[in-house]
């Protein structure tokens, strides 16, 4: 299929846009990624209902149920950091579902923006695995806000070819010297904070102090100056990898397993710190102007089906326990993964929800040391 007719495909909803990037990847060829979700949206009925996510959820392996019943893919609308879909709904912008992850559920709750939700509506529900819905402030009167549906880790995927590994893995190898301008990170402070308190040596539980912040800060402005790139762009992450423009970079679960289908030579790191862990899930705004719809987005998201496709493409743990017998343990644990979401959650180091305030000054903090200050 060349390429031409790939956007065809694409277009009519029968290629992802991260397969059709890979094959892309594949060619040679790089791409512009953001006027793709763009046209896709545009090109859903207005009366479908809207998904607010992160770029590389918006594809149709994992709405098959949904288009099935409605026949059309949900409409979507993507952002680049939890926090500012949180800021853009705050100004007035609503959609059906949002995509948050465990730290920001209190804040997306007192922000007044949610409802919870019904769960006999969702087809799904009884598969859950409680644990992962059981989340600190996501139960308000017997109900939970956030549907959770995808758990994972952050780490550094690197070239094993080209990174020089001196000892076991480490955050180090995110401030290694002798790979300046080589090393790429996530720009959403949703992760690159957290990962640099981990490097900082700083317990989650006192992340909140000033001591922590002046440390973490110390820690992200020693790194500045190597890195070649800030993104939550994940397909450019994985290019630059790709080529060897870049030997290492923080991500997320879903950029080493995406390059080692490739066939690029990476490894996604297993640093002797601990990862980074997270639940991230569906929430539904209290103006859902189709509420029906939205329901049938997070039911189709929580399906077996989307769940085999989170495990076996993007190397992500599912919500629905039933996703997991499709593999063997060898499987799941070349993934990174277990059928026991608590033996990977509890491995990391997992994110624990802080006031808006903290979040406010951190962002701000850590978007001063992008810029160089």
């Amino acid at each position: 299929m060349d390429v031409v007719d790939q956007l065809g495909s694409l277009k009519e909803g029968k290629l992802s846009r991260r397969k059709f990037t890979k094959s892309l990847l594949t060619a040679g060829i790089g791409v512009a990624t953001a006027p793709l979700a763009t046209r896709m949206a545009s090109a859903a009925a207005e009366d479908q209902g809207t998904f607010f996510t992160w770029g590389g959820y918006d594809i149709p392996e994992l709405f098959v149920p949904y288009k099935e019943k409605h026949g059309e893919l949900p409409n979507f609308a993507t952002f680049g950091g939890s926090e500012e879909a949180l800021t853009k709904m705050r100004g007035g912008y609503v959609v059906d579902v949002s995509h948050p992850c465990n730290s920001g559920i209190p804040r997306w709750i007192a922000s007044g923006l949610f409802q919870p939700i019904d769960t006999s509506r969702l087809s799904n529900w009884q598969d859950v695995m409680p644990e992962l819905y059981n989340l600190e402030g996501n139960i308000v009167d017997g109900k939970p806000y956030l549907a959770p549906f995808d758990w994972g880790q952050t780490s550094i995927t690197y070239r094993t070819d080209l990174f020089d590994l001196e000892g076991e893995e480490s955050w180090d190898m995110l401030w290694d010297e002798r790979y300046t301008g080589r090393l790429g990170s996530l720009a959403s402070g949703g992760d690159a904070w957290w990962c640099g308190a981990i490097k900082a040596g700083v317990d989650f539980k006192n992340i909140d102090t000033p001591e922590a912040f002046e440390k973490i800060a110390a820690a992200m402005r020693a790194q500045r100056p190597l890195i070649r790139l800030y993104t939550d762009d994940t397909t450019t992450l994985e290019q630059a990898l790709a080529s060897g423009e870049m030997v290492a970079a923080m991500t997320w679960n879903s950029s080493a397993t995406t390059l080692k289908a490739e066939g690029v030579p990476v490894r996604f790191a297993n640093p002797k710190e601990g990862a980074l862990t997270w639940v991230c899930g569906l929430m539904i705004h209290k103006d859902a102007p189709n509420l029906d719809r939205a329901y049938d987005i997070i039911d189709s998201l929580l399906s077996v089906e989307s769940g085999k496709f989170m495990i076996n493409d993007y190397g992500y743990g599912h919500s629905n326990g039933k996703s997991f017998d499709a593999f063997d343990e060898e499987t799941l644990q070349g993934l990174g993964l277990s059928k026991n979401p608590t033996d990977i959650l509890a491995a990391g180091h997992f994110q624990i929800p802080q006031t808006q305030e903290w979040e406010t000054k951190m962002n701000a903090l850590f978007e001063e040391i992008k810029a160089g200050f």
